[in-house]
């Protein structure tokens, strides 16, 4: 049997709204999900949400809460699009659970041995919940470039964790692929950033200063730093330390995560694991960021896109369709509801809804619906695969959308509604019309299994109405087209 797989998503602060980077998380984690269980694998898949620190303690204050009880209902936003975006979890993780943070005490006791007090003087930005150093700092003039605030100047004694003990053992896994950074150039983007060596961390702040967070063991003055928390929670959700099922588990298979954070995981987390005696990571899967019109998201200009939205106005598959084709899994990409609303229209609509409909209305009308024998899809699948085990989903679904287009070129050479003219006086043309629709059904389950990592409900709509041999005919439009952002190409003129 093979191993348990596991692949997790990195887990939001819950003290704004989901957004569409959460969105693309969670969809990415789904389609890798769906595609090993559709191969046999048993996958834990997790989700959660990331509730300490001073900006979720803020936004309770604001709204006249207390931190837990803000949590309890912001959180619910973010539970809400997992499940809109149909990503099939198993696990969902609240960093405010009992069991997560004694796990996460129980993991600064064994880090002990690399854990200091010292003082910390120099620049955080609020935004991040992240210590700067100098140079960053000054590179930037001064303004976090993510969340355009000034950092702030501290002063205060903080434990730290000697991350620089682990510089070459981190510098060899990557360099290795002992833990494969996917892309390659922010691998190479990484080794860069550490290339001075990995600095140590400050891993608490003074309970003063942070007072929403896993008190430290034995210092009842100082509070958890969230990255330390926040990252734990990936093994702390299986059971780690005292559950042994966690072993079945870990290492995870791919840790999926923003080009923003990688610093973090690839720094900070692999080090944590080497000195807790524990295997990293195989694989973080990383993602660009996505803007709206080349212009980066920012509530500022006002261009944020809800991903609720797109599913309201569109339908589920349709939004799977557009952020895993249409943005690269492995790089920045661009949305606008143009962008969006044509590829819906002459992808979805005209190339899969069309030859759908056109191949179930053929043999319901010149078969009676009855299919026959289809053959088994005929395409090559490799180069498919290939791009699923690259983690380049954007590239296998384009394999599939080649066979589409083949499948409607196809129907437009052979013309079946011609050979269906001579049916009546011809045995021979009726044998050839059998077998060009029953080709077009083997095609179509073909196309139809591997959409179900993408488009799981248009999967099966391609399943129910084709598989059983007669066509059971579906009450619904698949795509009906929808111009709300475009024109319409059939309009009549004014």
């Amino acid at each position: 049997m093979d191993k348990k797989l596991y692949i997790t998503t990195a887990i939001p602060y819950v003290n704004g709204t989901p957004h569409i980077g959460n969105a693309l998380d969670y969809l990415l984690a789904d389609i890798w999900t769906r595609y090993q269980k559709q191969n046999g694998h048993d996958v834990r898949f997790q989700v959660g949400t990331d509730e300490h620190g001073n900006k979720i303690a803020a936004k309770a204050a604001e709204a006249g809460l207390d931190p837990k009880s803000y949590t309890d209902q912001t959180y619910l936003n973010f539970e809400k699009l997992m499940k809109k975006v149909g990503a099939g979890y198993t696990d969902f993780v609240r960093t405010t659970d009992p069991h997560h943070i004694q796990s996460v005490q129980y993991i600064w006791q064994q880090l002990q041995p690399y854990i200091y007090k010292g003082n910390y003087e120099g620049w955080y930005c609020v935004g991040c919940e992240s210590f700067v150093s100098d140079k960053e700092a000054t590179a930037n003039n001064g303004v976090c470039p993510d969340h355009n605030q000034p950092y702030q100047r501290l002063s205060e004694a903080n434990y730290y964790f000697k991350t620089s003990a682990f510089t070459d053992k981190v510098r060899e896994a990557i360099e290795t692929n002992q833990m494969q950074i996917v892309p390659e150039f922010r691998k190479k983007e990484f080794l860069e950033l550490m290339k001075d060596g990995l600095q140590d961390v400050s891993i608490s702040r003074p309970k003063k200063n942070l007072s929403w967070g896993i008190p430290v063991p034995g210092d009842p003055t100082q509070v958890m730093y969230v990255w330390l928390d926040a990252l734990a929670n990936y093994i702390t959700i299986l059971g780690y330390p005292d559950q042994p099922a966690w072993k079945e588990y870990w290492p995870a298979d791919v840790q999926i995560i923003g080009k923003d954070i990688l610093r973090f995981h690839a720094g900070l987390w692999p080090s944590m694991l080497f000195g807790l005696g524990l295997e990293l990571p195989k694989k973080l899967l990383v993602h660009g960021h996505i803007n709206v019109g080349n212009t980066k998201m920012s509530k500022t200009i006002g261009n944020i896109v809800d991903p609720n939205q797109v599913i309201d106005e569109y339908g589920l598959d349709a939004f799977r369709y557009y952020f895993s084709r249409h943005i690269p899994t492995l790089d920045d990409g661009d949305f606008t509801w143009e962008k969006f609303e044509n590829s819906y229209n002459t992808e979805l609509a005209n190339d899969l809804g069309n030859v759908i409909r056109r191949v179930s209305s053929m043999l319901t009308r010149y078969q009676a619906g009855v299919i026959g024998e289809a053959p088994q899809g005929e395409h090559d699948m490799g180069a498919y695969h290939a791009a699923m085990e690259n983690l380049e989903f954007n590239r296998a679904i384009d394999e599939v959308w080649l066979m589409v287009k083949s499948l409607n070129q196809y129907i437009e050479n052979v013309k079946p509604w011609e050979i269906a003219k001579n049916v009546a006086k011809d045995a021979e043309a009726a044998a050839h019309l059998a077998e060009v629709l029953a080709y077009s059904v083997g095609a179509l389950l073909q196309i139809g299994d591997l959409l179900v990592p993408f488009l799981p409900a248009t999967a099966d709509n391609i399943h129910k109405t084709f598989e059983t041999g007669v066509i059971v005919a579906s009450e619904a439009v698949l795509f009906p087209r929808i111009y709300k952002h475009t024109t319409d190409p059939n309009a009549p003129k004014a």
